[in-house]
């Protein structure tokens, strides 16, 4: 089932918690958190955030703001906000959770009752990296590779690849351009994920930290920037103990 902007996954219409995650640049939500719901606890429901120009979005424009993005899924979101939820994101998802808490909090509505963030520096810290969206084919080519997250199957085939680019190239504008405003700080707990190998250092991960009020975590695993798919069963592990205690707070509160 799904609806504009979220998609509800396996057949957990009644659960009374949602989980909703926000994809990496250039990833299709669906197909990234679909083994998620055969982990996680029955009172979850998976709920992987519909992106424009890929999937069954894919006649729609990428996004190229990280902002824009924010404000528009928020628009699309907020009528599934109606029981508890807690955020998941991951690289470019984390960024673009966060942003999305932020606006629900600023207009009113509930903010998530626990984010989740992964593989991403703290939202307030500048880019230590350069700009290679707008790279010539060739280099950008080699900067998806070096950042081992595309398939050598799909980076070998012209087709595959002629679809994926622009919404790659999308999505890496949308990081790379982003630009930190001071706002609002949450409120809800944090925890933040990352990969022993990956670019994201231990202190930029930590900085999460001064985003929200609420507790933070931090918990580390071996990996590059894609230790989300080698370390799926411990990170579903950790977010099925951080959901658990969401909803023994919420019961005593």
């Amino acid at each position: 089932m799904q609806s504009k902007g979220i998609s509800f996954l396996g057949s957990r219409v009644r659960a009374p918690f949602r989980l909703i995650c926000f994809p990496y640049a250039g990833g299709d939500a669906v197909t990234i958190f679909r083994n998620w719901p055969q982990t996680l606890p029955p009172n979850i429901q998976v709920c992987p955030v519909l992106m424009p120009g890929r999937g069954v979005r894919s006649a729609e424009q990428p996004f190229t703001n990280i902002l824009s993005a924010a404000r528009a899924l928020g628009t699309e979101l907020r009528p599934h906000l109606d029981r508890p939820f807690a955020f998941f994101g991951h690289s470019m998802g984390a960024v673009l959770s966060f942003e999305v808490a932020r606006l629900l909090k600023m207009n009113g509505s509930p903010e998530p009752l626990h984010l989740f963030v992964s593989g991403a520096r703290a939202p307030h810290l500048p880019d230590r990296h350069s700009r290679t969206y707008d790279l010539p084919e060739a280099e950008f080519l080699w900067e998806l590779q070096r950042l081992n997250g595309t398939p050598a199957e799909v980076l070998q085939n012209p087709e595959l690849m002629n679809l994926l680019l622009p919404v790659l190239r999308a999505d890496f504008e949308a990081c790379q351009t982003y630009v930190y405003n001071c706002g609002c700080t949450l409120n809800c707990p944090v925890t933040a994920f990352g990969g022993l190998q990956d670019v994201v250092t231990h202190d930029e991960l930590d900085s999460w930290r001064k985003q929200s009020s609420g507790a933070f975590r931090m918990h580390t695993f071996p990996g590059d920037h894609f230790f989300i798919n080698s370390q799926q069963q411990n990170i579903l592990k950790i977010l099925s103990a951080g959901l658990a205690e969401c909803f023994q707070n919420r019961r005593a509160a």
